[in-house]
């Protein structure tokens, strides 16, 4: 079960995705979190090389510094994240869970 009763789900079950082309690493949504989730980064060069054209000017605008994962096993689906991000660069998705043998 949550722990908060503002979450919907339990730790882990859901992670924020981040769309690398959107998010201009302005980071209310590493303040908004509760949990402690989300950081802040340095793109690396091989996830600069992923990004499209305008997010490379973003990135470069920005000095590379992007919102990252820290503790993907603490987000339990508040959606404050997604709530604040002014580029809706973040969404919520539901973790895929490992195969059993």
């Amino acid at each position: 079960m949550s722990t908060d009763p503002h979450c919907k789900q339990p730790p882990g079950a859901f992670v924020p995705l981040i769309d690398r082309n959107r998010c201009e690493g302005k980071g209310p949504c590493v303040d908004a979190c509760p949990y402690d989730v989300l950081g802040m980064g340095l793109l690396s060069l091989e996830d600069k090389a992923g990004l499209s054209l305008i997010g490379k000017l973003k990135a470069y605008a920005h000095g590379n510094e992007q919102v990252f994962l820290i503790a993907p096993d603490l987000c339990q689906a508040c959606g404050e994240c997604v709530r604040v991000c002014p580029e809706r660069a973040l969404s919520l998705t539901r973790r895929s869970l490992p195969e059993e043998p």
